[in-house]
């Protein structure tokens, strides 16, 4: 987009009310369906989440103001939400990192590799139990005669 032309967009909209730029925002996106050139960017989950609420509250007739009130506190909350998922991402790549660097001091195989050949059990001589002779009473001298 040809930035000189956005300025001049911007500086426009600037003057005018939240009900006249939701009319502007309509005819852009009726254009965009009919002539865009290229597909518009995907926006994230949190993004489209807010726009799906925001079309909702329009077309239930809800007032201008209210609902540029409650995009503004749902802007908010996914300004936290996207650093929480960041810090989340951050956070899981140390947990990565730290297992890997673990598992080279160690010399195990990373999880992601095979190993060649399984390893041998170990070979161990079953263990007989030893055999005992029975022992045997001995017998009374009276008995024997």
């Amino acid at each position: 987009m040809n930035p000189y032309v956005r300025d001049r967009i911007n500086r426009k909209l600037d003057s005018l009310s939240d009900e006249r730029l939701y009319q502007i925002l309509d005819y852009v996106e009726f254009l965009e369906s009919k002539y865009a050139e290229k597909s518009a960017p995907v926006a994230n989950v949190f993004t489209r989440f807010a726009e799906g609420v925001e079309d909702k509250l329009r077309a239930g007739g809800v007032a201008v103001s209210t609902v540029s009130e409650t995009m503004g506190f749902l802007n908010k909350a996914m300004g936290v939400l996207n650093g929480v998922a960041q810090t989340t991402m951050a956070v899981a790549g140390d947990v990565v990192n730290a297992a890997k660097t673990a598992a080279d001091q160690v010399g195990a195989l990373p999880p992601d590799a095979a190993p060649s050949a399984p390893p041998a059990p170990p070979t161990v001589p079953p263990t007989v139990p030893p055999t005992v002779p029975p022992t045997v009473p001995p017998t009374p001298p009276s008995a024997a005669a």
